[in-house]
């Protein structure tokens, strides 16, 4: 051992060292367990002070390469090689805690993750049973498109005109008039939110909307600097509006119909009231409204309809009703507003699938999505009232809903505090999956969003009777 630092170098003495000691190890001449020379020792090898010598040590002990024994020395980790890899490597976890995309709740994390399992109770999915999608029909209607060489390559900015077309005929049943250029197809509702977040919104606009939100488990508009804000409806809403708004850029997300989570329907009032408060202040509304289609009755029209202004955006979707996997829906609004979006969405994705959109298509001009819709709304009826059978029947006297008007869920609330991570975790372990209230509203204790759409009958017969018995155990626990 007869290195010696370069005095005349870029780098320090102290870095020479370290750099020649890492190299020792690198090389596998000092392997793990290795005693290091003195300090003393290493310095007159060196020719440099001590002081050189245990600064160099201790920056490499910090990075977990060698560590300090009492009353025996400094020697090589038997995890150097690790620190190693983490020292050569990008520090990937900086990055991720500094990135502009804020990380989804840990418990929606695990919601993400368990809903991949077969083994799971899903009683929170959001997403149809597979039993409900209309798999053999999509198949079959695929030998029925006649597809032209364009629809296998890049869709157009707005989408297919065709679909546009068809979807401006669509909604015209819902009272909505609007023409091709007033249409954008997405990749699904919460695209439409994305670009509208970074289209459409500066940093530090505020996002109205009620106080348990669906926006409240996603993140499309905090992640890129936006203020939610939860506003209470009611008869002072213009007042409230213009006062938190100011000078600030703002939206009023809204889901009139088949709220998500909580399963309400606005009165046509309701509708009426928000849309004139919103104009009062000039704010524009973001209509969510995915779910119209599978009300049980007979839905009203939506705000869209009662817009004469373009000061509403409208989001419809198949995702709900046709299939998930399609990744096809639309955002309806003024032509300027639609081309800016159009290249936002050009410049992240280069338009929707073009084969989705001809299959989305097909089944409108055909009737087949409304023989469809027809159909599913019978069959989530019926699921809905067998799970209202087992709530009348276990639970009445630990919580309380509302009779579902359509959609997927059942508010379901009890009447104690005890929907927590606790709670969320114990029914994990038995193979239950729930989504509790808490990440639709962080002050929520008492509710859980609980889904007739994707579990089958004896799974939702299994996992009710397990939710009821670990709830009772809590307000049991909680009585003594």
């Amino acid at each position: 051992m007869n290195w010696q630092p370069n005095r005349q170098g870029e780098m320090t003495l102290q870095q020479q060292i370290i750099q020649w000691i890492t190299e020792q190890i690198e090389r596998g001449d000092w392997v793990a367990g290795t005693k290091l020379p003195t300090q003393r020792q290493l310095a007159m090898q060196f020719g440099v002070n001590r002081s050189t010598v245990q600064q160099a040590l201790e920056e490499l002990k910090a990075a977990g390469i060698l560590e300090s024994k009492v009353g025996s020395g400094v020697y090589v980790t038997d995890n150097s090689w690790d620190s190693f890899i983490a020292q050569t490597q990008p520090n990937w976890q900086k990055y991720i805690d500094t990135s502009l995309h804020k990380p989804n709740y840990h418990t929606i994390q695990i919601i993400n993750e368990y809903e991949q399992r077969d083994d799971v109770i899903r009683l929170g999915t959001g997403e149809l049973a597979p039993n409900l999608l209309p798999t053999v029909e999509i198949e079959a209607s695929l030998k029925d498109l006649s597809l032209q060489p364009k629809a296998l390559g890049y869709s157009s900015p707005q989408g297919s005109e065709k679909l546009r077309k068809a979807i401006c005929e669509y909604v015209q049943k819902r009272g909505i008039h609007a023409k091709p250029q007033n249409v954008c197809i997405v990749s699904g509702a919460l695209q439409a939110l994305q670009l509208i977040a970074v289209g459409l919104l500066e940093q530090g606009s505020i996002v109205f909307q009620e106080q348990t939100s669906y926006l409240n488990s996603v993140h499309p508009f905090q992640s890129v600097g936006m203020q939610m804000m939860a506003i209470y409806r009611d008869e002072q809403l213009a007042q409230t509006l213009a006062q938190r708004k100011r000078k600030r850029q703002a939206v009023f997300y809204a889901v009139p119909t088949l709220n998500n989570p909580t399963g309400r329907v606005w009165t046509t009032l309701e509708k009426k009231q928000l849309y004139e408060a919103c104009k009062a202040s000039r704010i524009p509304i973001i209509e969510d409204d995915v779910y119209h289609e599978l009300l049980f009755e007979a839905a009203t029209p939506p705000i869209k309809s009662m817009d004469a202004s373009g000061q509403v955006l409208y989001i419809g979707s198949v995702s709900k009703t046709l299939s998930p996997g399609l990744r096809i829906g639309w955002l309806i609004g003024p032509t300027t507003v639609i081309e800016r979006l159009a290249d936002i969405k050009m410049q992240t994705d280069y338009g929707s699938s073009a084969i989705s959109q001809e299959i989305v298509l097909h089944w409108l001009q055909t009737g087949k999505y409304e023989k469809h819709i027809k159909s599913l709304r019978k069959e989530l009826l019926c699921r809905a009232n067998f799970v209202e059978g087992i709530l009348q029947e276990s639970f009445a006297d630990i919580a309380s809903w509302s009779q579902p008007k359509g959609g997927f869920y059942i508010w379901l609330k009890f009447h104690e505090p005890i929907v927590d991570k606790a709670l969320f975790t114990k029914l994990l372990h038995r193979q239950v999956l729930i989504n509790p209230g808490y990440i639709y509203d962080p002050n929520d204790s008492q509710h859980i969003r609980l889904s007739y759409a994707y579990a089958t009958y004896e799974e939702l017969k299994v996992g009710l009777q397990t939710l009821y018995e670990c709830v009772f155990e809590l307000i049991e626990c909680n009585k003594e």
